[in-house]
């Protein structure tokens, strides 16, 4: 049984009572997806599971057999033309002093990308005004699209400024 972790190909763990979220910290060594609270509530944990996010501490290694999965770590790589540097997200993070200590970034990151791919997909949110329409990422669509990644340190009003940098510059995917 195997996965595709970041574009590498890597069995998965025989135990499979082991989350995603440890297999890809114990097991690979990718600490860029952080443990917050193990309980599916802060998002600290975001990754993309075929493109859709997905909260790593709530999901079995084993329920993504053949699948491909994207942290932080990949998505640095991913998000460039050459295949190297940052994501312009990331990059947007930074300019829009969108994190502070830094610990739920990741999560907020991945979160992002994967909002960004359901709007264009037409999935609503609560907010969404008219469901027939076009999804269009106002502030208030993705503040409550985001609003399951929590930030401790206040930043965001930085994280939603960077979201919405990237949108209009029209190179987030």
């Amino acid at each position: 049984m195997e996965i595709t972790i970041n574009g590498s190909t890597t069995a998965l763990p025989q135990d499979p009572r082991v989350s995603l979220l440890d297999f890809l910290r114990e097991g690979l060594h990718l600490f860029g997806t952080k443990k917050g609270c193990d309980q599916g509530a802060c998002g600290a944990c975001t990754v993309l599971v075929d493109g859709e996010r997905i909260l790593s501490c709530l999901a079995l290694a084993v329920q993504f057999e053949g699948r491909d999965v994207v942290t932080i770590e990949g998505l640095s790589a991913a998000g460039t033309a050459g295949g190297e540097g940052l994501h312009p997200l990331q990059q947007a993070f930074i300019g829009c002093d969108g994190f502070q200590c830094g610990y739920c970034t990741p999560g907020q990151i991945c979160s992002a990308v994967g909002m960004v791919a359901e709007a264009k997909r037409g999935s609503p949110s609560h907010v969404t005004a008219d469901l027939a329409a076009a999804v269009t990422l106002t502030r208030n669509e993705i503040q409550e699209r985001m609003s399951g990644n929590l930030c401790r340190c206040g930043a965001h009003n930085g994280i939603i400024d960077a979201i919405q940098q990237v949108l209009s510059a029209e190179v987030l995917s």
